[in-house]
């Protein structure tokens, strides 16, 4: 039989695997493997296509159709630069509270589901409980929807899912969506003194990145003022831009990534059409006059969809059965949730810790959180009984 683990070691457990999103997470899969295994609890492995990476899949209770996933990524943000009081992978305890990278975002919500394993198998389950671990969810969300794809083809099928980031245990019951372009920009370089002869990648760039900063600002001056969302609009931000070799040269290349962050419901290829549509009439043919090298390109890097409130949705009855919270929270922040809703999966967001922790130095969970989660769980274990 397995160690029995609480709650504050298993994160312990978890934190001391380093596993930043451009390394290998499969020490931690196999040590999860192995866990349930000594339980008795059989899991599925989907690895990604180079083999480094894997999500995880188990099931807990019936095989039948029905219950629930307890969902969360195993991947965390880099450290690199930041001042962290002591080291990131060796977690540390003060004042109630747990340090380590990754102890907020989110492995303290797989720590909290992994520890109760015990309980979900010594409870007369009449639904089952299913466990979903995930990879490279911080660089794109790129390990869930093969993930969900496993597990909805090889069943049963869950009726509801619970992605556990970080709410304070509050039920998030929607979020926007991400999707994240790059757009390379080829112009005709010239001598700046022959400016007429050349075509700058970068001023064409300009044109564009100030486009999308009029749709923003068109958005804004349209928002419902009723909204949830914190701005209760789309976003089209550009953070990236790299181009030009020399000031007395037009810049024959040009690149810049953008993140349109969409409101539920707002379609990402409207919007790429829309950006499509003005490159094509209004910068690629001043552009091409000059030379017919000229060329704009733009390709998707990342798409997460938003999560859409649910009208009775049943993620959102079961859980707020379950906390007692009945107030109305939304976030503007991507999660996994999206993509089981894509896939017809009930979803909401609930888990313990504050998002204020996610991604800073010397982040931390206060260990009432995972007491509040495992809590949580519990209600969870004889609701499903």
């Amino acid at each position: 039989m397995s160690k029995r683990y609480t709650p504050r070691e298993m994160l312990e457990k978890l934190i001391s695997f380093n596993t930043v999103s451009d390394r290998s997470n499969l020490d931690l899969i196999t040590f999860v493997e192995t866990y349930l295994a000594e339980y008795g609890v059989a899991s599925i492995r989907v690895p990604d296509e180079t083999g480094t990476k894997a999500a995880l899949h188990a099931h807990i209770g019936p095989s039948e159709d029905g219950g629930v996933v307890l969902s969360a990524h195993t991947d965390v943000v880099p450290v690199a630069g930041q001042a962290w009081s002591q080291d990131p992978f060796a977690s540390w305890f003060s004042e109630g509270k747990l340090y380590g990278r990754g102890s907020a975002d989110m492995k303290g919500f797989a720590a909290t589901v992994l520890a109760k394993v015990p309980d979900f198998i010594a409870a007369d389950l009449q639904r089952p409980i299913h466990i979903a671990l995930s990879y490279d969810e911080e660089v794109g969300c790129f390990g869930a929807p093969p993930l969900v794809r496993d597990m909805l083809a090889k069943g049963p099928r869950p009726s509801f899912a619970i992605v556990g980031e970080p709410t304070n245990m509050k039920v998030v019951t929607a979020h926007k969506g991400i999707a994240v372009y790059k757009t390379t920009i080829t112009g005709h370089p010239a001598h700046s003194s022959q400016l007429h002869r050349g075509v700058s990648a970068i001023s064409a760039a300009a044109k564009l990145i100030s486009w999308l900063d009029a749709q923003t600002a068109d958005n804004k001056a349209k928002a419902d003022p009723d909204s949830a969302f914190e701005p209760p609009y789309t976003t089209l931000h550009s953070g990236v831009i790299k181009g030009g070799e020399a000031h007395n040269i037009t810049a024959q290349h040009c690149e810049f990534i953008t993140d349109f962050r969409l409101l539920p419901g707002d379609s990402k290829e409207a919007w790429l059409e829309a950006y499509r549509t003005f490159i094509d009439s209004e910068v690629l043919p001043d552009m091409q006059a000059i030379s017919g090298d000229c060329r704009i390109e733009v390709e998707e890097l990342a798409y997460v969809p938003g999560l859409s409130e649910e009208a009775d949705g049943l993620a959102e009855t079961e859980v707020r059965g379950l906390t007692g919270d009945n107030a109305r929270h939304v976030v503007v922040y991507a999660t996994e949730g999206g993509i089981f809703q894509e896939h017809g999966v009930s979803t909401v967001v609930c888990g313990p810790g504050s998002i204020d922790q996610a991604h800073q130095a010397d982040e931390f969970i206060e260990l009432v959180e995972l007491d509040r989660c495992a809590a949580f769980l519990d209600r969870l274990i004889e609701r499903l009984s």
